[in-house]
């Protein structure tokens, strides 16, 4: 296994890490809901105590109908380790997983079940390759220390290398808490994947004459030199849902529905942060949603299934989705398929883990460590 340069850690691309993807039986194929339904439903009752559902907010209703626990990556693998169930069934994408399998205790296992279910922002920023961009950016600024955060969208493996490097874990919430304590501890951050929560942490913290971006990709973008001058280096990694959203959009949304209130996610564009009423977490979005008074509209700027599940929770509500058919699902969470959820249900029934999510030992005790850190903060 590949051990990286500037860190104590071997690991491998998450292409290699996650390639035992077992297919979905051909029995499994063809269940209706229904079928489905009451099967779930009763190797829940079988497994009983012993098992606990997650369902991301982003997760298609078939699957959240079904969870024990409902809400973002964080909260829910909190839930995990409160819950002491033996096994934990993850409704979420891999990064979540691991983040699940670190935070429980070594008796509990977590399963995902599918193993593609695999985020896309999060393979933008691979450890190995932010190791081989570490060493170039350090040297380029000797003098200065420089603190590595990486957002919670993050494999286990890049967690661990900024504990290693001296740096944190953050969530969409606490962003510039993060961004404000590593300026206590040093320098300069670097911060990754997610190049937009970074521009929108560095807006709030009133430091956007203060950033510079690192794209891995183009031999012909900035030097390790010059994005070296800056405070702030964002990493060039972006999340394909909301990326999509549009200041169009918006505009839109506000000439059909004049009265319309809009709140985003801060992983969208900073333009488009700019032009809603508001901006925040999935918990954030929801809050905003739960607290709106009868009659209130609200178009929101997330993956669309959260959107769904609110029109359904709160029909005192008028929830819009901001772009409409335009801004799809997301691929990475459209793999937690409730035929797979059926199936590695029915196997844990009969005595057989499936896609099970295992963060080896080191990477987990560095990975925790930073995610310590961002509670402390």
């Amino acid at each position: 296994m590949p051990k990286m340069e500037t860190a104590d850690i071997e690991t491998d691309l998450s292409l290699f890490k996650y390639d035992n993807l077992e297919q979905l039986p051909e029995a499994y194929r063809g269940l209706d809901e229904d079928e489905r339904t009451d099967r779930i439903e009763t190797a829940k009752r079988e497994l009983g105590d012993d098992l606990v559902i997650l369902g991301h907010n982003y997760q298609r209703r078939e699957i959240v109908d079904h969870a024990d626990f409902i809400g973002d990556s964080y909260q829910l693998s909190v839930e995990a380790a409160n819950a002491d169930a033996e096994y934990v069934v993850f409704g979420g994408v891999t990064f979540m997983a691991e983040s699940a399998d670190i935070i429980t205790d070594d008796d509990q296992t977590v399963i995902l079940p599918s193993m593609e279910a695999s985020c896309p922002m999060a393979g933008m920023a691979e450890a190995l390759q932010v190791d081989a961009a570490w060493a170039e950016i350090t040297a380029a600024a000797p003098d200065a220390d420089i603190i590595p955060i990486t957002y919670m969208n993050s494999y286990a493996d890049l967690k661990a290398f900024c504990a290693e490097q001296g740096g944190a874990v953050c969530t969409s919430s606490n962003a510039h808490e993060v961004f404000e304590w590593a300026f206590e501890q040093g320098d300069k951050v670097l911060f990754l994947p997610d190049k937009h929560l970074g521009e929108n942490t560095a807006h709030r913290l009133g430091m956007e004459d203060s950033i510079a971006e690192w794209d891995p990709w183009d031999p012909e973008g900035k030097s390790a030199e010059e994005v070296a001058e800056s405070d702030i280096i964002l990493w060039d990694g972006y999340c394909q849902v909301h990326e999509r959203f549009r200041v169009d959009h918006i505009e839109q949304i506000r000439d059909d529905h004049p009265d319309a209130n809009v709140v985003v996610h801060p992983e969208c564009r900073r333009e488009v942060v700019e032009a809603a009423d508001k901006a925040g977490s999935t918990a954030a979005i929801t809050q905003t949603i739960e607290e709106a008074d009868p009659g209130e509209t609200w178009a929101i700027g997330t993956e669309i299934h959260l959107t769904n599940h609110l029109q359904r929770w709160h029909p005192e509500v008028e929830v819009l989705p901001l772009c409409g058919d335009a801004c799809m699902d997301c691929n990475a969470m459209r793999q937690i398929d409730p035929n797979y959820l059926t199936w590695v249900l029915e196997e844990l029934v009969a005595g057989r883990e499936r896609n099970v999510i295992e963060v080896a030992h080191q990477e987990a005790e560095l990975a925790n460590v930073a995610m310590e850190r961002m509670l402390e903060i």
